[in-house]
């Protein structure tokens, strides 16, 4: 006997059952014996040829789904949550962030404005034109630079505008690639340290979130823990196997990476740690594929990486732009609304513990 759907840890949104009286009715799935006795939270379930169905209605952020088979006296239960902000909005994220700065900070004295930045007056576009929320995950250094470098005179324009444009943690540099695959706790929260204690410095508190992408998605469960006693609530990533590896998936395993890919969000009840799905990446299809995203209503994560924006750089897309222009338009045009994940998968009296 076990749960199908959902399964422990699952966060669900309006779109995985029917809102009604305040309540969100589920229909559990349990497989089990056909000759078995089910019950869901001591409503009888039905089979219906291959699963053990029952409507069981949600009542607030965490719930507790109970299964008893009275056939045989044996009982099973998971932990599953409602999400009820969580339908029907978007974010747009920034990987591997540190040339912004360090032009911000060779234009200190040029520079009136963050938004004299060209990179951070294509995000000012996006947000005055569809209210895009923009999340920036951070390195500490590149080549010749690092955040201790960066001046704090625009501190205060940061927190004026961190109701849309939000930083965290990513790594400490870009090499090597999967710096976090085998770190231990002490390693990847020092590099946090670094990061965080510069972003509070020159941006202030209400700029760093509770959410991230660490470099690379990949991640040790004790580098998890150590993210999470920093106060980190939320991981994003792909959840994705390549020639049967996990992708982008922390410590998961292949099938573990399958089944959260389907997800937009489940929670590690062991680490107390949430992990999120990266819905697109901006800079990996052309225009037209943006144009043609399949939309669900779910929490859709769009994602680009700063370095295609550099002419100067290998990598440089000259279409830059556009693709981050038209990810948000179709959000918006979709019927989308901009959000940060956190408001969305925490729970209110809960937000920062």
């Amino acid at each position: 006997m076990r749960f199908h759907f959902p399964i422990s840890g699952d966060m669900l949104n309006n779109k995985d059952g029917i809102a009604r009286d305040g309540r969100l009715f589920v229909n559990v799935q349990i497989a089990a014996h056909p000759q078995d006795n089910i019950y869901v939270n001591r409503i009888p379930a039905k089979f219906d040829g291959q699963f053990f169905a029952a409507e069981v209605p949600l009542h607030g952020y965490r719930n507790i789904l109970s299964v008893y088979n009275a056939a045989t006296s044996e009982s099973i239960n998971a932990t599953v949550y409602w999400l009820k902000n969580a339908d029907n909005k978007t974010r747009l994220s920034l990987d591997d962030n540190i040339y912004c700065f360090r032009d911000l900070t060779k234009n200190a004295q040029n520079y009136k404005s963050v938004f004299e930045n060209p990179y951070f007056a294509l995000y000012k576009k996006a947000n005055e034109t569809y209210g895009t929320k923009v999340h920036v995950n951070v390195y500490y250094q590149c080549e010749d630079f690092n955040l201790s470098m960066m001046p704090d005179k625009y501190k205060a324009e940061f927190k004026a505008n961190s109701n849309w444009l939000q930083f965290s943690f990513h790594a400490l540099q870009d090499q090597p690639e999967r710096p976090y695959k085998h770190t231990d706790f002490d390693a990847i929260l020092r590099d946090y340290d670094l990061v965080t204690e510069q972003l509070i410095r020159f941006a202030g508190e209400e700029c760093v979130s509770p959410v991230t992408t660490v470099h690379w998605g990949e991640c040790t469960r004790e580098g998890v823990r150590a993210l999470r006693a920093r106060g980190l609530r939320v991981l994003m990533g792909y959840f994705q196997y390549f020639d049967f590896e996990p992708y982008v998936s922390y410590y998961f395993d292949i099938g573990h990476a399958m089944r959260h890919n389907k997800r937009d969000f489940w929670k590690d009840e062991k680490e107390d740690m949430i992990f999120g799905r990266i819905y697109h990446v901006l800079n990996l299809d052309s225009v037209k594929d943006i144009v043609n995203i399949p939309h669900y209503g779910g929490f859709m994560e769009l994602m680009i990486h700063e370095q295609h924006f550099y002419p100067w750089h290998e990598y440089y897309m000259p279409d830059f732009e556009e693709r981050v222009m038209v990810g948000a338009k179709f959000a918006a045009d979709n019927g989308y609304k901009p959000a940060w994940v956190q408001d969305c998968v925490l729970e209110q009296s809960n937000m920062h513990v």
